[in-house]
């Protein structure tokens, strides 16, 4: 039977609710959803959609690092914007973050999310090997 690890990023705060930023398991990282905006932050600090998908984004690598993976083994990502005329930019930001890297992905509109984040972004990559 495969060994379940909990996955924290040392750079990352760690989450106020009851999860794992990432676990590993069978060879897979899942990764919890990562806000652009973190609590306490200002609108000026938080930045637009694009800085909020970069920061998003960062995390995701962060906890694929301590999990001993990188983001050439994405296999499926998941973006949910707070509003659907925000998916051009947040598709920008993607593809300059993501190269010529291509998992499959979902685009979800949604009305709100924490924090009044306007993007939280979750993933599923293989462990390097």
């Amino acid at each position: 039977m495969s060994e379940i690890r909990l996955i924290q990023a040392p750079e990352l705060p760690v989450p106020g609710g009851h999860y794992s930023p990432a676990v590993v398991h069978g060879g897979v990282v899942y990764i919890s959803g990562q806000l652009g905006r973190g609590p306490g932050m200002t609108d000026s600090e938080a930045g637009d959609v694009r800085a909020q998908v970069r920061r998003a984004l960062n995390a995701i690598e962060a906890l694929l690092r301590a999990s001993g993976t990188s983001s050439s083994r994405l296999l499926k990502v998941n973006v949910y914007i707070a509003d659907i005329s925000l998916w051009s930019l947040v598709n920008d930001e993607y593809a300059q973050f993501m190269g010529e890297q291509r998992p499959a992905r979902a685009v979800i509109p949604t009305s709100t999310l924490h924090f009044g984040a306007l993007v939280e972004i979750d993933a599923i990559a293989a462990l390097s090997g």
